[in-house]
């Protein structure tokens, strides 16, 4: 259990020492900020532009997040022949792979939850027609960027500590104290009862997206077992845009009982069972518990079938 919690923790290290990751985080984290910001003039669906947007932009960045994350973690660990000294100790393969997994998946974690914490402001800053940029919304998150790659630069000059993982953490931090100290107040500074205007149904919503972000990094991790990062982007994207349409060419095709759909249609991740933008229109939110869990025990299922694979993939890869 050792040798497990100190693989997963290195290679979760390994994925916020990289300078991406922090422009990953910081860039979608800014451009999901001003996606609340401009007139749209959208009839009064300004709010629901908003967070489709903000959903869709959480999306595709753990896309490539996910593909980077597992590249770096094992792609270029079997190039550099890392892999190997650390096989070369008593950790199996299955261990060494399953550990892998879980610090690329406390990554993309750690940037959803930055992610959602801006889809949450960015519902509150959301206006219509009839409303105005919540300026003060955004000198507060400009503000936290500041004093988080501060912190970063402090670090690293007089401590000699890494600069890119303190950024990130520092962002983490300050971005959490930002969202706090916002929500007590409304854009015209006037105090007001906490989190007034947040629409926390985005919640489940993000914690949906962090489901499909762990099924996109076990199917990277298992094209990392045997390709660099360009050929695993574009099969992780492949799929996740056949993901996309699986319903459309699959699913009447399967229910008039092709087996070739049926098991295509089980193969391939639906993405739109993690997709609950359209639901949030509804105005109910009492169900999306429900459906989170179900989705969980799919997550479970897809990974777990998806790890084999790549233990599969990487029991007979040469490493030397």
């Amino acid at each position: 259990m050792r040798q497990f919690l100190t693989i997963a923790s290195n290679a979760f290290m390994e994925l916020v020492r990289q300078p991406v990751f922090l422009l990953l985080m910081t860039g979608c984290a800014a451009f999901e900020m001003f996606l609340a910001t401009p007139y749209y003039f959208a009839f009064g669906d300004e709010p629901k532009l908003v967070k489709n947007s903000v959903l869709a932009v959480m999306l595709l960045a753990g896309l490539f997040s996910s593909v980077l994350s597992a590249s770096s973690s094992l792609a270029r660990e079997i190039r550099s022949g890392t892999a190997l000294a650390v096989l070369s100790k008593p950790v199996g393969r299955a261990q060494f792979l399953l550990a892998k997994y879980v610090g690329v998946a406390l990554g993309l974690s750690l940037l959803t939850y930055v992610n959602m914490l801006i889809a949450l402001l960015t519902s509150r800053m959301a206006f219509d027609a009839y409303g105005s940029t919540d300026l003060f919304a955004l000198g507060v998150f400009a503000g936290a960027l500041v004093v988080a790659y501060g912190l970063g630069g402090f670090s690293n000059f007089f401590l000699r500590r890494p600069f890119v993982s303190d950024a990130v953490f520092g962002v983490v931090i300050m971005l959490t104290l930002a969202f706090i100290l916002i929500n007590f107040f409304d854009k015209n500074l006037q105090s007001q009862p906490f989190a007034k205007g947040v629409d926390w149904r985005l919640v489940p919503a993000s914690i949906l997206l962090l489901f499909a972000l762990w099924i996109l990094a076990g199917l990277a991790l298992a094209c990392s077992t045997r390709l660099e990062m360009i050929p695993t982007l574009a099969i992780c994207s492949g799929l996740f845009l056949l993901g996309l349409m699986s319903q459309y060419f699959f699913i009447d095709r399967a229910r008039a009982g092709s087996w070739w759909a049926s098991v295509l249609y089980t193969v391939t991740p639906n993405w739109q069972l993690f997709w609950l933008a359209d639901a949030l229109d509804t105005g109910k939110g009492e169900y999306y518990w429900g459906y989170v869990g179900k989705a969980f025990a799919y997550v479970i299922c897809y990974v777990g079938a998806a790890l084999a694979v790549a233990l599969i993939l990487f029991e007979d890869r040469e490493l030397s």
